[in-house]
């Protein structure tokens, strides 16, 4: 029988039962003849819940949780006979295993993937008895209570059915929808929807159920940025309940959604064995309402709901998957863990290495050229990967853009280095997609483990942590793990919180930086530099933290404020000059997630009209590197921009992938000259020479330009002489408050 039809049973089996009794009776004698065991047996909490082969009181539960521990191929005596035994570890409020038993003969890999297979089915029908069971309790406890009694008994009922859904194998968009309408009823909400990650890209989501929600903003909400959900995005990001009672005046509400009459919002995260995958939401279009315990109570119960039937079919559909990835021939993530389970717990001296390795590029890519493309190029890295190991080495894809090595004979973690560098190496040369040149470089946390005493999840945990260092110190390399990576890690975890309660208590500050005509002295325009004040750590640098705004998506909102904020002062300021007087210029970085935003020109032309600010005074400054990771869409939105009558800077020219090709390509109006340059303009010849030849370079293309970082009267002089129309710098002024500034620009009179 094939693997997936004997999961199919058991769950049929399992699921038919009315109590946890005879559910996990009935797990047991399936799991036993379905893999062709001698014994099967099942503990909770260090007790033997069932057993069948062997009388329960004769079962040693000791020993069974003592070879499970330290991790090998476990054997275990009962009465007279020796049994082989294979286990498989249940989580949940009561831990336990599901363990079979041959009296000779030990079992497969893809037996081992199966039972665990099994119990992770188990253990998904417990729970769901546990839940029902507690809502039932709840009910009876508030038996005194008519109005609440009657609330828990309605939650009670339609959590059964829903329960009852996923027991008889109900399609998953019909119990999905069910979830969301029984949801949308009991709080009484105008809408309410289910929101979940893209597998191939986890920065996107798309809505695949929804009540009250209209067809074409179904249509529009697939495939969406997380942040640009705002309160569901909040969710998902912080994997937290957030709710919002007055959405309009919330500084994460989005603009589409204000319009649309949304007053109040709630979402709660929904996951899938632990991990956050999706959010459930709810709305109302009437008067602002406030959230009480209540409410966020029955949300939290319909999206744990969610996320039991969420989790049930996908353990169904990577069983149906095999054990191996269908688009790129490795292991699969399960059999990749269960061989590195084995291996740690081989009966031999030595050690292993696991390699976790992440494409540092493919999003890019994928976005630009598709996702055909991006799939060729998944297989292509799968088979460059192949050619830098052995042949008992295991190679798994573990998912979107994640892949592993398992290494079983390392005496130490040098012996993993020359794998790592090799495969660093070979991700470096170009692909071949259909003619298409194409580079994607790759990341690699690698760690160590000893056999027969270290755990494999704790293995896996450690080469995350490893990655996520190699990441951090700018990609394209391998970190090897080392302990005070969990520090770093937690700070950067305590950091991200951080960072969303800033959003929402508003500790942002803008600081404005002038910008002179070299040649008079005048100040002509202003760069807007936002800045974060932390309650307890004060000041925060900008390049502490927003690198790690626009990997959360928090850049969105941030950076939505600094535009807005930014255009109202200039404003202000403009209005306070003389008549007849050129008005300033206010300049305002954007970042590639900003970019990636179809409502982007919306938003320009909505802070230029709310401020009052003349669309010629704003200027909009990108990277060099955003230039170059372009798609078709991002030029278009950028001519957009351009027709509204903003101008555009290129910051830091010259540091990244200076081309003629980029200059004529894009609607540029200013380059701006980086520091490096600046710094050296009046001392070594040959930095002159090239700062001189980037001047010439704008006025040849009639663009203008800025010199960034001037600090002293010569490198002014030496810019000045070089025919440079405008800088910035400390010799000028430092990145001022907003009240320093305006003493500059209005002089108080003495």
């Amino acid at each position: 029988m094939l693997a997936t039809q004997q999961l199919t049973e058991f769950l049929a089996v399992v699921a038919d039962r009315p109590d946890e009794a005879a559910a996990q009776r009935a797990a047991v004698e399936c799991a036993q003849r379905a893999l062709g065991a001698d014994l099967a047996v099942l503990t909770v909490a260090s007790r033997v819940a069932a057993a069948v082969g062997v009388p329960a009181e004769e079962i040693p539960v000791y020993a069974l949780t003592a070879g499970y521990l330290v991790g090998r191929r476990s054997t275990l005596r009962a009465g007279d006979v020796s049994y082989d035994l294979a286990v498989a570890p249940l989580g949940g409020s009561s831990p336990g295993m599901l363990v079979i038993g041959r009296r000779s003969g030990e079992f497969t890999d893809e037996e081992i993937c199966l039972l665990r297979g099994m119990a992770r089915v188990l253990e998904l029908s417990l729970q769901a008895l546990h839940l029902v069971e507690a809502e039932r309790r709840q009910a009876e406890e508030n038996s005194r209570l008519i109005d609440s009694l009657q609330r828990r008994q309605r939650l009670f009922d339609e959590l059964s059915a829903v329960q009852r859904a996923i027991a008889q194998r109900e399609p998953l968009s019909r119990i999905l929808g069910r979830i969301t309408e029984a949801a949308a009823e009991l709080l009484g909400v105008d809408i309410a929807g289910l929101t979940v990650l893209e597998s191939d890209d986890p920065g996107r989501m798309s809505l695949i159920s929804g009540t009250g929600i209209p067809d074409e903003a179904v249509s529009r909400m697939q495939r969406i940025p997380i942040a640009s959900l705002g309160v569901v995005g909040l969710a998902i990001m912080g994997d937290e309940l957030v709710a919002v009672d007055d959405y309009a005046a919330s500084p994460i509400a989005v603009p589409e959604l204000v319009r649309s009459q949304i007053k109040s919002v709630m979402a709660v995260p929904v996951h899938e064995n632990g991990v956050v995958v999706g959010a459930m939401f709810a709305g109302s279009h009437a008067e602002p309402r406030e959230w009480d315990e209540a409410a966020q109570e029955v949300l939290s119960a319909f999206a744990e709901h969610a996320s039991l039937a969420v989790t049930d079919a996908r353990a169904l559909h990577e069983m149906n998957a095999s054990f191996h990835d269908a688009l790129t021939g490795l292991a699969s993530r399960s059999l990749f863990v269960t061989r590195l389970e084995n291996t740690l717990g081989a009966d031999r001296a030595g050690g292993i290495a696991a390699l976790l390795i992440g494409l540092d590029r493919f999003k890019v890519i994928n976005d630009a050229l598709g996702h055909q493309a991006g799939d060729r190029l998944l297989a292509l890295v799968a088979d460059r990967l192949r050619d830098c190991l052995r042949t008992d080495d295991t190679a798994a894809r573990l998912g979107a853009d994640e892949f592993a090595v398992l290494l079983p004979d390392c005496g130490t973690v040098d012996a993993a280095v020359p794998v790592a560098r090799r495969i660093v190496t070979a991700m470096r040369e170009p692909f071949d997609l259909d003619g298409r040149e194409t580079f994607v470089t790759c990341s690699i946390g690698v760690a160590f483990g000893e056999t027969g005493t270290d755990d494999a999840q704790e293995l896996m945990v450690r080469g995350d942590l490893a990655l996520f260092e190699a990441k951090k110190n700018g990609k394209d390399q391998y970190a090897i793990f080392e302990p005070a990576m969990r520090e770093s890690f937690q700070r950067h975890l305590e950091m991200e919180a951080d960072l969303r309660r800033a959003v929402l208590r508003h500790e942002f500050q803008l600081r404005f930086q002038p910008i002179v005509r070299l040649r008079t002295g005048e100040i002509s325009g202003l760069e807007a530099l936002v800045r974060w004040l932390h309650p307890e750590r004060g000041m925060i640098p900008p390049l502490d933290f927003i690198p790690l705004a626009e990997e959360t998506g928090m850049i969105v909102p941030i950076g939505e404020w600094v535009l807005r904020e930014a255009c109202r002062q200039a404003a202000r300021w403009n209005a306070q000059r003389e008549p007849g007087s050129t008005p300033l210029t206010v300049s305002v970085n954007l970042s590639a997630v900003q970019l990636e935003r179809a409502d982007l020109p919306g938003l320009v032309e909505s802070a230029l009209a709310d401020s009052g600010l003349l669309a010629g005074s704003l200027i909009i400054e990108l990277t060099e590197s955003l230039l170059v990771d372009h798609r078709p869409e991002t030029l278009q939105r950028l001519q957009t921009i351009k027709a509204l009558g903003v101008r555009l800077a290129i910051d830091d020219f010259g540091t990244g992938y200076s081309s003629l090709a980029y200059l004529r390509r894009f609607p540029v109006d200013i380059i701006k000259i980086d520091k490096s340059f600046v710094d050296d303009v009046g001392d070594v010849p040959a930095a002159a020479a090239l700062t001189h030849g980037i001047i010439q370079l704008g006025q040849a293309l009639q663009l203008s330009t800025v010199a960034e970082g001037i600090e002293d009267a010569g490198q002014l002089s030496e810019l000045t002489d070089g025919n440079c129309e405008l800088g910035q710098g400390y010799y000028f002024a430092e990145p001022l408050t907003t009240d320093a500034m305006q003493e500059l620009l209005f002089p108080s009179p003495a």
